[in-house]
């Protein structure tokens, strides 16, 4: 069968794209495509970007965003060895979405604070 005449349907228990939103908009994916937006970074300079990542959950992210398209790993034969990761143009769209998004949560946390105050004092602290 060929991709192009595969109807894609986020909703639909077995479509792939699903697989690829989890990527994108698990906690770590949002970050790392962020991150990545502003520039290419080794592997440690992203690390500290996205404060709070472990080692081993930033390279499950790295690996998944790679397959999906959305992240270029290019390994350089130097001693020692220096990888960079970068946006695939598709990576790059696909951050360009997520940053208005971050951008629009970042702008309204005030009233995201406040809703949260009332809805504890309402139903009790947690």
């Amino acid at each position: 069968m060929e991709l192009d005449a595969l109807p894609f349907d986020v909703f639909a228990k077995n479509c792939p794209s699903r697989g690829t939103l989890e990527h994108v908009t698990g906690r770590w994916g949002v970050l790392t495509l962020g991150a990545l937006h502003e520039s290419s970074l080794r592997f440690n300079e992203l690390r500290r970007r996205v404060d709070g990542v472990s080692e081993k959950m930033l390279s499950q992210t790295l690996h998944a965003l790679e397959r999906d398209g959305l992240v270029h790993r290019e390994a350089q034969l130097t001693n020692p060895p220096r990888v960079d990761y970068s946006l695939t143009p598709l990576g790059r769209e696909v951050s360009e979405r997520l940053l208005s998004l971050i951008e629009c949560v970042e702008g309204r946390m005030e009233d995201v604070l406040r809703a949260r105050e009332r809805y504890d004092e309402t139903r009790g602290a947690r």
